[in-house]
């Protein structure tokens, strides 16, 4: 555990086409934690646009970054694309090889795996696309958080804060990371039980399913890709 107050760099990878709370949620959690410097990163220092439309400024480039505690990678449908990105991919080990933690949010973990940074882990993952880590060496698990070892994965999208709480309880404490959820009033009471397919009606999980089949399968392809790549780096 760090001591609270010492200086703790964590990195957000940005990417074109990223899903922006994937990584402005923890963003928000890591920014209150006492000592904290976060590196918002990317290739160039131009504005990346998210999946949404609203472009979120990088801080650092991969060249400029600092040696991190913390590495964090964020999802959505740039994923698709960052597979196989080998610049983005060789950053991700250089980077991790020095950081106490190696985390993910949602589909992010998909990239930490095409990295070759998740094998022989467990890890969570978007539930649309979870089963696609066990194509690339990695146990899936239907969590909303995972942890094995130094690894710490998120499931999709809003759980990206239970997920920084959680490295925040694991960096200095479960005190501040307590002080922070209150600070933020994150109480989550949803309107509706639709959040999960463990709680949304049938109906409405297989429609959603039915609505992103075309992309799914294109993430399948980019993921069938990656280990075929990642099995060849191995030999």
């Amino acid at each position: 555990m760090i001591v609270i107050g010492e200086k703790i760099r964590i990195g957000l990878v940005l990417f074109p086409e990223l899903t922006q709370l994937d990584l402005t949620g923890p963003a928000e959690v890591f920014g209150r934690m006492p000592g904290a410097e976060i590196h918002l990163l990317w290739k160039t220092l131009d504005p990346v646009s998210s999946d949404r439309g609203p472009r979120i400024l990088p801080t650092t480039t991969f060249a400029a970054c600092p040696e991190l505690d913390v590495i964090c990678v964020p999802g959505g449908p740039g994923q698709i694309a960052l597979m196989e990105d080998e610049i983005t991919l060789q950053f991700l080990r250089t980077a991790a090889a020095h950081c106490k933690l190696v985390t993910s949010v949602c589909t992010g973990s998909l990239i930490l795996a095409a990295a070759g940074l998740l094998a022989g882990y467990r890890a969570t993952c978007h539930w649309s696309s979870i089963d696609q880590l066990s194509l690339l060496g990695v146990e899936p698990v239907h969590e909303r958080v995972v942890r094995d070892r130094n690894r710490i994965t998120g499931a999709g999208v809003t759980s990206g804060i239970d997920f920084a709480l959680t490295v925040v309880a694991d960096l200095v404490g479960h005190q501040v990371a307590q002080e922070i959820q209150l600070q933020m009033e994150y109480d989550p009471a949803p309107p509706y039980q639709a959040g999960s397919p463990r709680t949304a009606p049938p109906a409405l999980t297989e429609a959603i399913r039915q609505k992103n089949a075309s992309f799914i399968e294109q993430r399948r392809s980019a993921t069938k890709r990656a280990a075929e790549h990642l099995a060849k780096t191995l030999e």
